[in-house]
């Protein structure tokens, strides 16, 4: 859809520090950015070659990490490059290119988490349906539900957004949100904020049937050792990237909404940025550390490497 608002350029909300600290920034962020990269990449290299691990479960976590690496693109490269410049201007397009890449990443990332939780559900609570349910079709129409879903609700929101008039241009985060551009229009914003609260409502459903499922898978565990067994095996470090990645998000959300000026701006900055530093480097150490097959395959990956 055409820009309306007559915006070309948006000015992003800068760091407000002295150039040594903007280099020491730099350098830890392009760390943290570089070790996201590797160990995305080096389990998604593992699961895609070892045949063994060609099983939904690892599918999966393949699809978690391949949308990390897609998700971080969209705010590291960026980023950096406004710490060594001193420029924190990002044009119109390039704008919603941003909100784009990064909350189809978060969406996706939701629904993925959402899907692995029923993987486990059915693998646990229905073994001996396992295979007749989660066969290759069904894996298949998974992953294509959790690339799918994000990108038709994003495009919605970002038409929405799009055909809005704005009277301000500054937009006071590191990068750009689709919230952030809703707060600079000059007009009404009912059919944006309802649209935004249905997706809410989608994700927290989302949301709801993650943790009954683990209730549920809980309950079951208890009953004998071996599923107690498979439950720390496979779930825990499920879980874990779970309640990890939905309060990385709440947090993001509560501080795009209700956000108050009067914390500092380190805290601010900290709030906006947790959900895009956290998740995509926790979840690929904590699941190969805790995954048994997926720790052999990675340690056997090191040394075909050396």
């Amino acid at each position: 859809m055409e820009n309306v608002s007559g915006v070309k350029v948006f000015s992003l909300s800068g760091l407000n520090e002295t150039w040594t600290i903007r280099y020491f920034l730099f350098s830890l962020t392009f760390l943290v950015y570089i070790l996201i990269l590797f160990v995305n990449v080096m389990l998604t290299v593992t699961i895609i070659l070892e045949k063994a691990l060609h099983e939904p479960m690892y599918i999966f976590l393949c699809n978690l990490c391949i949308n990390a690496v897609y998700g971080t693109a969209g705010f590291y490269p960026k980023f950096l490059y406004d710490v060594l410049s001193g420029s924190h201007m990002i044009s119109y397009d390039g704008c919603f290119l941003q909100i784009f890449v990064i909350y189809t990443s978060v969406k996706c990332e939701f629904v993925t988490l959402t899907v692995m939780a029923y993987d486990r559900y059915v693998a646990i609570c229905k073994p001996l349906m396992y295979h007749s349910i989660m066969t290759g079709q069904m894996m298949c129409k998974l992953l294509t539900f959790c690339w799918i879903y994000p990108y038709v609700t994003m495009s919605l929101n970002m038409t929405l957004a799009r055909r809005l008039t704005l009277c301000r241009s500054h937009i006071d985060k590191l990068y750009c949100e689709n919230w952030s551009i809703v707060k600079l229009s000059c007009e009404e914003t009912v059919v944006n904020n309802i649209s935004g609260f249905i997706v809410i409502i989608t994700f927290a459903g989302l949301a709801m049937y993650t943790m009954l499922s683990y209730v549920k898978l809980i309950s079951v565990c208890t009953k004998s050792r071996e599923d107690r067994i498979k439950f720390m095996q496979t779930c825990v470090p499920h879980l874990c990237a779970v309640i990890n990645f939905t309060v990385t998000l709440l947090f993001d959300t509560m501080y795009s909404r209700y956000g108050s000026r009067d914390m500092s701006e380190r805290l601010r900055n900290f709030l906006a940025l947790q959900f895009l530093i956290i998740p995509p480097l926790f979840n690929p150490i904590i699941y190969g550390l805790k995954l048994t097959e997926v720790r052999k395959r990675l340690l056997k990956q090191c040394h075909s490497l050396k």
